[in-house]
């Protein structure tokens, strides 16, 4: 078992369990910090949609920083439990977990979401499918962060709002063209 840290908000230096999975990566605490600066470190009002939660790590950040909701899309049901068992722990009321395939929720799901982080498996192409269709999820004035490894997506329907490297992560926010 391992262990993810939420790095600010109200649960800041909490630690939580994480299974060890292959294909879980948590986020990198200085990526974290980045993002989070960019994002601004206060989320209230703002929805969250964590596509691929694995560790939660980025969502539990967001519910730390006040995120009015944060909705977290875990395929593996040994992983999409440990999230609900940290959300218990946090008792963070404004978090919900769903045990679902993340292209199937997007294709069923009627919400827009101020923020969505997009962290697939860096061995799959699930970063590109998503972001064919994510669009349509995302309200208005709403960011998408997203990170990869090498290959970098097609994004000639989004702006690159920041972007940045660390180790060999890459990651950026996006908006969407109008």
């Amino acid at each position: 078992m391992g262990k993810i840290r939420i790095i600010g908000g109200t649960h800041r230096s909490r630690q939580l369990a994480v299974l060890d999975q292959d294909g879980l990566r948590p986020t990198l605490d200085r990526v974290k910090e980045t993002l989070f600066n960019w994002l601004g470190q206060d989320l209230t009002g703002q929805t969250c949609l964590d596509l691929f939660a694995g560790s939660g790590s980025l969502g539990f950040e967001a519910v730390s920083r006040n995120a009015t909701k944060v909705v977290m899309i875990e395929k593996s049901a040994k992983v999409a439990q440990q999230l609900k068992d940290n959300v218990k722990l946090l008792r963070a009321d404004n978090c919900q977990v769903i045990n679902d395939d993340a292209m199937r929720f997007l294709a069923n799901n009627l919400l827009k979401f101020d923020v969505i982080f997009l962290d697939p498996p860096y061995s799959s192409d699930l970063l590109a499918e998503s972001l064919k269709i994510i669009s349509e999820h995302l309200a208005v004035n709403g960011v998408i962060y997203i990170e990869y490894h090498q290959n970098i997506p097609e994004l000639s329907q989004f702006n690159i709002l920041k972007q940045s490297k660390a180790g060999s992560v890459n990651y950026a926010l996006l908006s969407k063209k109008e």
